[in-house]
This record gives C-alpha cells, sequence and structure tokens, in this order.
C-alpha cells in the first residue's frame, strides 16, 4: 500500500493514496456506512472522529445491509488493564460482530476507556469488590437490546442481549456469564433459573467462564454437586455445550451453550488476549440479523481541511494495523477505517 502523505494541488484536494488507488473524487462524493468496516485504532481516533464529523452532509437516505452469518469472539481476558488497545486492534483486523469478555474488572473509572467506536457496549460490573465483570461488544447496525430476564439476581455475574432477526426465525438472545471458583449455591442456582428461562428463546447462544473444571462433557458426568446441577439444567432444557478443546490448560472452563446445533459454525480456539491464561474462541452464528438503519451521506470535501486529516492519518498506527496485508486488503482496511470514523 502506498505511504499515507502528500496532496494533490490538482484535481481538488484529495489524498495522493486515493488517486493512486483509482478512487477519484468522483467516488468520494458519497459512501456508505459499510457494516462490517472496522474502526481506526490509537490515540488520535477520538480526535478524528471530530474532525470529520465536521465535514456537512448534503443529503442521506435510510438503508439496511444483509448478512448470513455474524463473526464472533469470546474470551476471559483476566482484567482488561493494559490489554484495550490489543482488543481494539483486534476487532480492527478482524471485524468480528460480536465481543463476549468475561473478568473484565472494569468499574465506572473505565467508563471513557471501555467504548471501542461502532459498537454498542453492553456491560455488568462487579458491585462493591475489585474484579471479575462481563461485558458484550455488538457492532452498532445490528439491532439489539439489553434482555431484563423474570429471575434475574443482582448477585449473579451475566448479561442477556435480544437481538433481533431479520427474517421469521425468532430473535437471538446471547448471554455472557462468569461464575467464581467458589460461587456458592443459591447463586449458582438463581443463575440456573436464569438460563432455563433463557433456553425458551427461539435461538440462544450462552458464553463464558462457568470454572466446572471437573465436568467431562464428553460422558456428561462431573464429581461436585454444582456441576452435576449445571449438567442437568442443560439436559433438561434440550441444550448443548459444543467447545469440546481446553481453553485453560488441561481444562475446559469456558463453555458454548445453545438451544440449535445448527446455529453455530467454525469453532476455533487458540491463541489469547495479551497474557491471559485463557485461550481466545472464535465461532460464526448462522442467522439473518435484523439490522439498525444507517445513512448514505454525501460528503462536501471543499470545506474539509486536508492538512489536518493528513496529520491525523501520518500518527495513526497503520504498521499494527497493515501488518503482513496486501496492497489490496491495506486500501481497504484504509477505506473501512475513514469511512468509519465518520460514525463515532
Amino acid at each position: 500500500m502506498p505511504r499515507l502523505e502528500g496532496w494533490s494541488a490538482s484535481e481538488g484536494p484529495q489524498p495522493v493514496a486515493l488517486r493512486r488507488a483509482g478512487y477519484t473524487g468522483a467516488h468520494l462524493k458519497s459512501y456508505r456506512e459499510e457494516p462490517g468496516a472496522p474502526e481506526v485504532i490509537g490515540a488520535n481516533r477520538e480526535t478524528l472522529v471530530k474532525y470529520l464529523k465536521g465535514i456537512k452532509g448534503c443529503s442521506s437516505k435510510k438503508v439496511t445491509w444483509p448478512t448470513a452469518q455474524l463473526k464472533c469472539l469470546y474470551t476471559n481476558a483476566h482484567s482488561m488493564g493494559n490489554k484495550q488497545e490489543e482488543l481494539e486492534a483486534t476487532v480492527l483486523l478482524e471485524s468480528y460482530d460480536l465481543v463476549a469478555i468475561t473478568e473484565t474488572w472494569w468499574d465506572k473509572s473505565h467508563d471513557w476507556s471501555a467504548a471501542i467506536n461502532g459498537y454498542r457496549l453492553f456491560r455488568r460490573d462487579r458491585r462493591g469488590r475489585r474484579g471479575r465483570g462481563v461485558a458484550l461488544y455488538v457492532k452498532k447496525w445490528i439491532d439489539c437490546e439489553e434482555l431484563s430476564l423474570k429471575n434475574s439476581h443482582k448477585q449473579v455475574e451475566s448479561l442477556w442481549v435480544r437481538i433481533r432477526d431479520q427474517g421469521n426465525k425468532g430473535n437471538l438472545v446471547v448471554g455472557v456469564n462468569y461464575r467464581p471458583l467458589n460461587q456458592g449455591e443459591p447463586i449458582d442456582k438463581a443463575f440456573l433459573l436464569q438460563l432455563q428461562e433463557a433456553s425458551c428463546s427461539q435461538a440462544l447462544i450462552l458464553l463464558g467462564d462457568f470454572n466446572h473444571p471437573d465436568i467431562c462433557w464428553k460422558s456428561s458426568t462431573a464429581s461436585c454437586r454444582q456441576s452435576r446441577r449445571l449438567l442437568e439444567c442443560i439436559e433438561d432444557n434440550f441444550l448443548s455445550q459444543v467447545i469440546d478443546s481446553p481453553t485453560r490448560g488441561d481444562a475446559i472452563l469456558d463453555l458454548l451453550v445453545t438451544n440449535t446445533s445448527e446455529l453455530t459454525d467454525d469453532i476455533k480456539i487458540g491463541g489469547s488476549l495479551g497474557c491471559s491464561d485463557h485461550a481466545l474462541v472464535e465461532f460464526t452464528v448462522l442467522r439473518d440479523m435484523g439490522q439498525a438503519k444507517g445513512k448514505v451521506r454525501t460528503l462536501n470535501f471543499r470545506k474539509a481541511n486536508f492538512q489536518l486529516f493528513k496529520e491525523l492519518v501520518n500518527r495513526t498506527p497503520w504498521e499494527t494495523a497493515l501488518r503482513d496485508k496486501g496492497a489490496e486488503q491495506s486500501w481497504q482496511i484504509f477505506k473501512d477505517a475513514f469511512h468509519r470514523a465518520l460514525d463515532p
């Protein structure tokens, strides 16, 4: 990919990199906010967003974007601490639609740093004590809302989000749960009531660290009474747990539970977020999701400060974003980041 430097004095104020890629002024007059577009990363992202929002739109219209599947990521972060930038870079490069995290260790002081542009963030922080907490990032174009279950319990570290289906298959419910290793039986029972309620959904995905190392998922057996109760709840509600490889050491602690076996595909386990000792779990959800409405905007580039934009782009850590990418893919990443910057 050509370096993003220099601006042409002819043909209007257009970046040389844009013209080299065949992206002329005519192409730039309008664009669509693509649902799969990655985010701008780095410390200057917020400044870049503010700058681009200053470009006035002349017209807009409502549009929706179809999709056949959702690309998802789950992990136990064991404190997001210094892992936020790595998470954002991963989201940018892989363009995930859903990202679920347990053990965020967030509190109110993290409100400013937890957000990722282009995503809605649902989170439940641990109350009154340090650590734990769960979160779910959902791309903004996906039509979703947090779900309040009748069997909610303040000590159960879980959250539930309903995603509207585009067709007639019913809504998808996504749950994220963290169970501490020493959790008491009353809280376990409260969560199992939530799971029983959520299992009535047309489609269900439950992710989380359940800390039941004694469960053998091949034989559906366990030595601990609390573990056996989880197995019974899964069986009684016709659910299935689909992760069959260790996610921490030799144990399957992180689970992916669903009520429809055809709902998930292409499950991959490996790598980690920062120094976390839990593996990353990547998978796809095979659904046609309902989508929030976007806009097609026409930009007035005569009012743009291209010198400022040039400086901002040059300060973005493109080496990380474009590492091991070819010219075509590098250009696509830059173009998508440029477009997505207009939607904070």
